[in-house]
């Protein structure tokens, strides 16, 4: 069986990976040869129930409309009014909100969107769905990565076997490619399991983002269009296991009891969904001839829902080294160019793994005086006008060193 050869190999059709192909045959045309391999595509697994939602902020929107691909997902996405947090048991009879954050960057735009997981995958596939320059090998799974001097080469099960200059791994937190070239990882499991559901409420949400740091995990509300939700919940294993053993009527209860009747009666609008939660970074970006991008280089806690956010910055990153070297004629896989994807994505990830993960623990904690002493310190934030408005535009991604896409600028 003859090689197939390419320039760039991406392992996961992931919104990452998906995000990347696009950006390399908008900034190079034609000619780039890239190649998805993954088990499935978004439009193969368009039935598979995704009941997932994701917030979108402000600079990942602005990479999302140069990809072309936000206004395939717009009609599906939820602006973002106001962000309320709260800290409090379960049971509270009043659960009022510690901090209030008017969601709006500085020009009185949203500063997020809620985005439904099936519909941003289904805009990112619809930009690359037909472009003459991206090989879909799916359904395809990867057996076999040897890096050479000269070029990546991957042998797939069913034989076929590739050679690019370039393979980026998207393949998620548990890459095996990211095994098979020798990058090893720093993380540790939780004992949580993160549950999600999207529901539909009786009275309006408003577009409110609501965050219940509750004893045993985060509790998030995450408003969708036609007054639906994702509810989005970090539980105590044991307490995940038994909430996820009831039937939808006794499931829905303990939602409103977490809600405390908020939004009027709640009914399900999708499957429920449930996985373990850990977090796992990568010691390296890059190896020879090799890159991370997405959970592949950083799985991290979804408190602060960030994960996605920080794929698509990796996506734009790599995308825009990439396009500087290949309009120079640079080898996509030997050069000074993967070395400065690796420091530009590197901080950013691990400060905002430990930032997350600092989070979770600290709230997760259920102590009356540590309690307490977190309401004071919320209080106190809620009275800062302008650090609530510096945290925004942080978690927004509009601040630092930004790739040309999530500036708004073509690449």
């Amino acid at each position: 069986m003859r090689k197939l050869k390419f320039d760039v190999a991406i392992a996961g059709g992931s919104f990452a990976g998906m995000a990347v192909a696009r950006g390399l045959t908008q900034a190079l045309g034609p000619d780039i040869r890239l190649a998805i391999i993954d088990r499935t595509n978004p439009e193969m697994a368009k039935a598979a129930p995704d009941s997932r939602a994701f917030a979108i902020w402000a600079g990942t929107k602005t990479i999302l409309e140069g990809l072309g691909a936000w206004e395939a997902m717009s009609a599906d996405a939820q602006a973002v009014t106001s962000i309320e947090i709260s800290d409090s048991n379960i049971d509270d009879a009043f659960r009022s909100a510690k901090v209030t954050y008017d969601a709006h960057t500085k020009d009185g735009a949203p500063a997020a969107y809620i985005v439904p997981a099936a519909s941003l995958a289904a805009a990112l596939y619809k930009t690359i769905a037909n472009d003459p320059a991206i090989t879909w090998l799916a359904p395809a799974e990867i057996d076999g990565l040897l890096l050479g001097e000269y070029a990546s080469e991957l042998t797939l099960r069913d034989g076929r076997a590739i050679s690019a200059a370039l393979t980026i791994a998207a393949d998620g937190r548990n890459s095996k490619l990211r095994d098979d070239a020798g990058i090893k990882t720093i993380g540790w499991p939780y004992p949580q399991t993160g549950i999600v559901a999207r529901v539909k409420f009786e009275e309006p949400h408003g577009g409110v983002a609501i965050q219940h740091f509750l004893p045993g995990g985060p509790f998030a509300i995450l408003p969708l269009p036609h007054n639906r939700a994702c509810i989005t919940w970090s539980a105590d294993k044991d307490e995940a296991a038994r909430v996820t053993a009831l039937d939808d009527e006794a499931f829905l209860a303990e939602l409103d009891r977490r809600i405390g009747g908020r939004f009027g009666a709640i009914t399900l609008d999708g499957p429920r969904q449930s996985w373990p939660l850990d977090v796992r970074i990568a010691r390296r970006l890059i190896a020879p001839r090799f890159a991370l991008v997405g959970d592949a280089a950083h799985g991290v806690h979804p408190v602060a829902g960030q994960g996605v956010n920080l794929a698509l910055r990796d996506a734009a990153a790599l995308i825009e080294v990439l396009a500087d070297a290949g309009r120079l004629g640079i080898d996509f896989g030997n050069g000074t160019h993967l070395e400065r994807y690796q420091r530009w994505r590197r901080f950013d990830s691990a400060m905002s793994a430990s930032l997350y993960d600092g989070i979770n623990r600290a709230f997760a904690i259920d102590s009356v005086v540590l309690r307490a002493g977190r309401g004071a310190a919320l209080g106190v934030l809620d009275k800062l006008p302008t650090l609530k408005d510096y945290i925004i535009a942080e978690a927004a991604g509009i601040t630092g060193d930004l790739p040309k896409l999530a500036r708004g600028c073509p690449v």
